[in-house]
């Protein structure tokens, strides 16, 4: 007989395998939760993300709890008690004897009966225990603010000291929030957007700064006016940072990495053509649908190498350039377990070459973009300052139309989860004038 509630539950195991094994939770999700209805989908979204959010929390109630020791656990099995305990310990709207029948019958299939009586005998122990809330750890030390958020410490260390206490734990907590979907118009205005969605019952909002449409809803697809292309999926920093850029009409521009194509449409509005690179060819597959969907005409896909630019000097280059990403935690729960220092240092320096490249075809008088989804001064300010070092035909050129509480001291766009209700972002403004 099929178990009440398997299915989403199912599903959020999946999503965990998945991005155990590489696969970004974005992508795993849609895989996993494509035959599931709404209700479905929902729950399996909030059981796989919280996890991910929760991890190390999770990790340290049900550790003491396994006689010969977490470390060797099955992997599988672990995200089935992390499913497990969550439900148990965050999730108080779902029943105990819900949380550990699912589990159990999820343990089935992941290691048969003798996982399944494992996992049984782990989850009736955790049912049994006190509930904590680490907050008492969370105080004394780094290490234990980010146990209790479940973050890196080498990252929370970092933020403490650029940040402050007060504005870390803001952050981690934004970074523990579901956010918002948002929606940008695109072949439609902002107001016929709200006025379809009205008619239907879909209530919106602006997004921060009025940055896009805010809803509760959580598939884009089904909202009036996705297959015509009036709108699409994109955070407000990104929509900000089109805005920034504040190219000239009818500019021809560069967008060196430009996968999905979200800004590519965005800046195909007001540009004379956009050329839009990708150095992946099913993301560039994947970018030409979106832009076919919702672009104007003028952003064309091509698979291209940002190393080596396939263009003839153009007006303008945007470099939206692959990051650490610790802007976009609350988005993406899963991007957190994968950066390292190392990765860090490999990024700048990749970064380091984009930009280089990139300065190549921008003619004299046009603008070199620089942007991340990033929070980190060595991706971002610093990694503009080495530029301007490089390159001294190359001067700053901070907008000047642009709101002064969302910039650096050096005009740059400087977008903070903690102080902006959005993802990170980064962005400078690079006039070639030599």
């Amino acid at each position: 007989m099929p178990v009440p509630g398997l299915a989403p539950r199912a599903a959020a195991h999946s999503v965990l395998s998945a991005v155990r094994a590489g696969t970004p939770f974005d992508a795993a999700l849609d895989r996993a939760v494509d035959r599931l209805g709404e209700a479905d989908r929902r729950l399996a979204h909030e059981l796989a993300a919280g996890v991910l959010r929760s991890r190390t929390v999770l990790d340290q109630r049900l550790a003491p709890l396994v006689p010969r020791g977490w470390a060797g656990v099955a992997p599988e099995l672990k995200d089935v008690l992390r499913l497990g305990a969550l439900q148990l310990t965050v999730l108080d709207r779902v029943p105990a004897h819900a949380a550990v029948d699912t589990s159990v019958a999820l343990a089935t299939r992941a290691g048969g009966a003798r996982g399944a009586g494992f996992v049984n005998a782990v989850l009736r122990r955790l049912t049994r225990t006190a509930p904590g809330d680490g907050s008492a750890e969370a105080r004394p030390t780094p290490g234990g603010l980010a146990r209790a958020a479940s973050h890196p410490a080498w990252l929370v260390t970092r933020w403490l000291a650029r940040f402050g206490r007060e504005e870390t734990a803001a952050l981690l907590q934004w970074n523990n929030t579901r956010p918002r979907l948002v929606l940008q118009p695109t072949r439609a205005t902002r107001s016929e957007l709200e006025r379809r969605w009205n008619e239907v019952g879909i209530e919106s909002e602006p997004a921060p700064f009025g940055a896009g449409l805010m809803t509760g809803r959580t598939r884009p697809r089904e909202l009036p006016g996705y297959d015509e292309g009036a709108f699409i999926v994109q955070d407000p920093a990104q929509a900000l940072l089109t805005r920034f850029a504040d190219l000239p009409l009818d500019a021809v521009v560069y967008d060196a990495c430009a996968a999905p194509g979200g800004k590519s449409i965005a800046l195909g509005r007001g540009s004379g053509c956009v050329i839009a690179g990708d150095v992946a060819r099913g993301r560039v597959r994947r970018m030409a649908e979106n832009l076919g969907r919702a672009g104007s005409g003028r952003e064309h896909p091509i698979v291209a190498d940002a190393r080596r630019p396939p263009v003839r000097r153009v007006d303008a280059v945007l470099v939206d350039a692959p990051c650490l990403g610790t802007g976009t935690f609350a988005r993406h729960p899963d991007a957190r377990w994968r950066v390292t220092p190392r990765a860090l240092a490999a990024l700048a320096r990749r970064q380091t070459e984009l930009l280089d490249a990139a300065a190549t075809v921008v003619t004299p008088g046009g603008l070199l973009v620089y942007s991340t989804c990033s929070i980190e001064p060595e991706e971002n300010g610093r990694q503009v300052d080495a530029f301007l070092e490089r390159h001294p035909e190359f001067r700053r050129e901070p907008s000047g139309t642009f709101p002064t509480d969302l910039t650096s001291p050096d005009g740059d766009l400087m977008i903070l989860p903690q102080r902006h209700q959005m993802d990170g972002a980064f962005a400078a403004r690079l006039r070639r004038v030599g």
